[in-house]
């Protein structure tokens, strides 16, 4: 099939994602273009990027979801193409749509595949009619109080409300009783109002201790698609992920096997093409359940990357300007798992203060290194986090021959990851990977709830030393950034070219 060529690139996204799709532009000779706020104006996708345009205020309404101003800019610097990382617009149909309307590359799914996933009841009937198990539930969203009630008894509880259009425990209630259905059918439909602007609500069986188990997924333009094995997903707190592995410590192979089969027919069922996750849950019986479909690429795709070594981000681009599989030498009998990876989510939140968000000057930053470490950020000595987007900082990602490897190994790049001036997760995620549970992979998706049900107590602050190095070597990087970064006010569709290309980049501690 015809290849479009794609030479230049539009990250329609910040942080860690961003600079992580730049990166691999870079190796591809792709020249990228960076979108920044008001307070993203000096952030390491800047700086990163060949050139950056200014596209509003801080609030995400203002800046980073304008769609027509994302579009406009894309056109303006002659991108041929726009990758919309995760978060935002990444599973926002209309955005693709008007993306391609443009004349432009949209480096995902087709918008009718995302539409349909992104409806979860649409989902559940499709993944019924082609064969995928499904949670037991209600086929179509629910009309009322009434109709919730009297199908609750028919499930069984505890029953799970859920947004038919959302995710990410948004518009989720719980309900262990009759007496509760009521309260939690108004507060589910209001939250699925308030967070995706429908507030239709479906109703289905709650599965009691269940693991999360997600198979990312690669598909083309001709209708092949392929695995590339499954990501244990399990720990993860308010339904949003911490930790994640790969492999799954508890599959059996042939689990793997059959789970791995439906999520390629999911893919398929759908017209699915380019990068995304059938998410799945498995029972304490060992029987899994359809969840859902992300129709992007997922915050901890670098685990897979790392079993596989393959680059999704790549993978996505070639898929995006019409490469086959084949031409990507993708056979699902010829892939091979090589060892294991772990995830840590480094986010900027207070462990000790029920992990609130926490905003200020990154002053010291030392980042692990060794064999097997990885570290995806966003962020460097001297940059300001603010209270406008996601905390997450960056991803810790460590691969060992053994899973027992990969959790030592994790342990200690956890001890050498410093970060001052905000707090951050790294000492729970230590925690973690002390417990006995999650050593010997007996945990489940109520792990965090229940074995840190008690407030965090810490483990111990960084050294005195450790601290006066930090902040010595911080003070050094910002007086260099002083006497050679001239000041740049954003203006209307003002491009910058990465003054941080030419003076290099000094941050502070990096190995």
């Amino acid at each position: 099939m015809k290849k479009k060529p794609i030479e230049k690139l539009l990250v329609a996204n910040r942080g860690e994602i961003a600079v992580r799709i730049i990166r691999a532009c870079q190796e591809l000779g792709i020249a990228t273009v960076a979108v920044y706020s008001e307070v993203d104006r000096r952030a390491l996708h800047v700086r990163a990027a060949d050139e950056a345009y200014f596209i509003g205020a801080a609030p995400s309404k203002e800046s980073y979801l304008r769609q027509e101003r994302l579009i406009e800019v894309a056109r303006h610097a002659g991108a041929q193409a726009v990758h919309p990382g995760y978060g935002f617009l990444a599973e926002n149909p209309e955005f693709a749509e008007k993306v391609l309307q443009a004349g432009l590359i949209f480096v995902g799914p087709p918008p009718e595949a995302m539409r349909l996933m992104g409806d979860k009841t649409a989902a559940r009937e499709l993944m019924l009619k082609a064969g995928v198990p499904i949670v037991p539930g209600t086929p179509k969203p629910l009309q009322d109080e009434a109709e919730a009630a009297s199908l609750a008894v028919e499930i069984g509880y505890p029953v799970l409300l859920k947004a038919a259009a959302g995710g990410g425990g948004k518009g989720m209630r719980i309900v262990h009783s009759q007496d509760e259905m009521a309260s939690a059918f108004r507060a589910a439909r209001s939250e699925a109002e308030s967070a995706f602007g429908d507030g239709r609500v479906y109703l289905e069986k709650y599965l009691q201790a269940p693991r999360h188990i997600e198979f990312q997924i690669l598909a083309d333009a001709t209708g092949h698609a392929v695995h590339l094995g499954e990501r244990e997903c399990s720990i993860q707190r308010r339904h949003q992920k911490v930790i994640e592995e790969a492999p799954s410590a508890v599959l059996t192979e042939e689990q793997r096997r059959e789970m791995g089969e439906a999520a390629v027919k999911a893919a398929k069922a759908c017209g699915y093409q380019n990068a995304g996750t059938i998410e799945f849950m498995l029972d304490r019986d060992g029987k899994f359940y359809f969840l859902e479909m992300n129709t992007r690429l997922q915050v901890e795709h670098p685990v897979t990357e790392m079993v596989t070594g393959r680059d999704l981000v790549k993978d996505q681009l070639h898929i995006a300007r019409g490469e086959t599989l084949a031409d990507l030498r993708l056979d699902q009998l010829e892939l091979r798992f090589h060892g294991h990876a772990i995830e840590c989510r480094i986010y900027a939140e207070d462990p000790e203060n029920n992990f609130l968000p926490s905003t200020g000057t990154i002053k010291g930053l030392a980042e692990p290194g060794g064999p097997g470490v990885r570290v995806d950020s966003g962020y460097a000595a001297g940059d300001e986090v603010t209270p406008y987007y996601d905390p997450l900082l960056a991803k810790l990602i460590v691969w060992g021959r053994t899973r027992e490897e990969a959790i030592a190994r994790t342990k200690r790049a956890l001890r050498e990851y410093r970060v001052h001036g905000v707090e951050t997760s790294i000492s729970f995620c230590r925690a973690v990977m002390n417990h006995p549970k999650f050593v010997a992979g007996d945990f489940n998706t109520h792990f965090i709830q229940q074995e840190f049900a008690a407030p965090w107590p810490g483990d111990g602050r960084a050294e005195d030393g450790e601290e006066i190095a930090a902040l010595a070597a911080t003070l050094f990087d910002l007086r260099f950034r002083a006497a050679k970064t001239p000041a740049a006010a954003p203006t209307n569709l003002d491009s910058r070219p990465s003054q941080w290309k030419r003076l290099g980049r000094s941050w502070a501690l990096r190995d």
